[in-house]
């Protein structure tokens, strides 16, 4: 196990229910939530960065202050969140490193971080937690990997910064991969990029349902006594749910919920936004703590 600092702990804490279990918004999504807004009148493209910093801000308000934590990205929400005084006190800010879209390099997938984006640029944003992604395919990468000197490079940094970072992995498909081919291996990539990432020092993992009990209970075998937390990949809720049930009882330690969550619950109207966020993700909201926490 890779052991937490002191003020890791504190920081777990943060994100965590009275009960201990992790369970965070998630919010970092730009493109991906503008797509979400269906009464844009000039379409999801026409929605400006003030204006999805409404919405971000408004799923603050509204929904996120109500749990644990909330993850933010660093371009279009912050600091104004933090500044204005909507971030309530007992709400944890998780602050992603990574910028929209991915390259392609050799057939892989990478991320990239946020340009000018650093521990401890997000530190002064108010952050308490780190959060970076990583696309990972483990049967074509491995501890001397591009993805793993990555994930190496910016565990020591928050180290030095004394920032928790949670560590996100992707699996995906390949080019001329069939889907077969993908189903087939997709416990196992999911099983073997969290090795990947302990083996690289990470202490908190943000993972993919591996698609069943077992695959569950092997990621928590492969994690050695790393916390692990699924992420909800825009499934709807009700299916979210039953993942994250199944994965809790086999050795999760909570979610990490955005789409599931809220894709239906967006307006580019204020209070058509207050409505939904109040009425209807908000009571999901309350459903996943309990999931999380096993009742």
């Amino acid at each position: 196990m890779n052991a937490l600092t002191t003020i890791e702990r504190r920081a777990l804490q943060s994100i965590s229910t009275p009960d201990g279990h992790m369970l965070i918004v998630a919010a970092d999504q730009r493109n991906g939530m503008k797509a979400a807004i269906k009464d844009a009148p000039n379409g999801s493209d026409g929605i400006s960065r003030e204006e999805l910093a409404e919405v971000k801000a408004d799923l603050v308000r509204h929904l996120a202050n109500h749990a644990p934590a909330i993850l933010l990205d660093p371009e279009v929400a912050l600091p104004q969140i933090v500044d204005d005084g909507v971030l309530a006190r007992d709400t944890a800010l998780v602050v992603g490193l990574d910028a929209s879209g991915a390259e392609t390099v050799d057939g892989l997938k990478y991320t990239r971080f946020v340009p000018g984006t650093t521990p401890h640029s997000i530190r002064e944003q108010g952050a308490d937690v780190a959060k970076m992604l990583w696309y990972t395919r483990p049967d074509k990468q491995d501890a001397d990997s591009r993805v793993a000197q990555e994930i190496r490079d910016l565990v020591k940094a928050c180290d030095e910064e004394g920032l928790l970072l949670i560590v996100e992995l992707l699996t995906y498909q390949l080019e001329g991969e069939s889907d077969e081919e993908y189903a087939e291996k997709f416990a196992d990539l999911v099983v073997d990029g969290a090795a990947l990432a302990v083996a690289c020092g990470a202490k908190i993992l943000k993972l993919q349902y591996p698609g069943s009990a077992e695959a569950s209970a092997r990621v928590t075998e492969a994690a050695q006594g790393v916390p692990w937390a699924v992420l909800s990949a825009g499934v709807d809720h009700e299916t979210f749910i039953e993942q994250v049930r199944t994965a809790v009882a086999n050795g999760a330690s909570g979610a990490m919920a955005g789409r599931s969550l809220w894709k239906d619950s967006l307006s580019i109207d204020a209070d058509r936004r207050e409505e939904l966020l109040s009425g209807r993700a908000l009571p999901r909201l309350r459903e996943l703590a309990d999931a999380v926490d096993g009742r």
